[in-house]
Formats: C-alpha cells, structure tokens, sequence
C-alpha cells in the first residue's frame, strides 16, 4: 500500500507529459443519466490550439413540461476534449446551449439532441463581448 502512495505521488511530481502521453489522454466524460443522447466537444483558442482544462456548462429542462433539470459542467483535456453522455433525446426547447469558458475566454454551441442524438461540436474560444460584461 505505502508503495502505491509512493509510485503515485512521484508520478504526480512530474507535471510535464510527453507529447504521447498527451496523445494519449483519456478524454473527460460526464454522464447525465438521462438519455441514450450523447455529444463530443473540442474546444480551442481563437489560434485553433487546444483549450486545456477549459469549463463546459449546459442546463437542462427536460420531461412533461420541463419540470426535471439537471446542470452538468465537465472540464477539457489537454486536447480540449470532453464528452457529454446520458443526454435525454427530448428537451423543454428545442437546442441545449453548451457554454464554454477559460480565464477571459468564451464560447457557446447549440446541440438539438432530438435530430442528432450522437453530436460532435467544436466550440472557438473568444473575448468576452463587452455587451456580455454589461448584461451581467
């Protein structure tokens, strides 16, 4: 047990992964139970580089009149992947808005899980809007 800790905690210690490690990353997964609907995001930057460990957020209304919610948030991995699962094929309206951010960057996707129950997106990262920042 006391060398597990101890192979874990050195492999911790070394942030910096080779460019195959990275390769090979598992890409994050969030799963609603909801549904049989799933969808896969990359998100980048404006200069289309990878947005690591960027937020993506979706609300959800979904059932007779809307009245179950759920609110999933799930992160990138080092090549700004993530996966939503469990999605229901029928929401209160008719797209889900998926909202992405890191630091001072946004971006937003639409997904109708009704015509496409296995989406893919890509969501481009960019300046917060100053109408954004007023509307807040």
């Amino acid at each position: 047990m006391a060398c597990a800790l101890c192979t874990a905690a050195s492999a911790q210690s070394n942030p910096q992964a080779t460019p195959a490690q990275a390769a090979t990353q598992a890409v994050p997964v969030i799963d609603g139970a909801a549904g049989p609907c799933s969808v896969d995001f990359t998100i980048t930057t404006a200069d289309g580089k990878p947005a690591e460990a960027a937020t993506v957020k979706v609300h959800i209304a979904y059932g007779f009149g809307g009245f179950h919610k759920l609110d999933l948030q799930a992160g990138t991995n080092a090549d700004g992947k993530v996966k939503f699962t469990g999605l229901p094929s029928r929401v209160r309206r008719s797209q889900l808005e998926f909202k992405a951010s890191k630091v001072q960057l946004v971006g937003t996707a639409t997904y109708d899980p009704a015509t496409e129950c296995q989406g893919k997106r890509e969501i481009k990262l960019g300046e917060k809007s100053a109408s954004a920042v007023v509307g807040r």
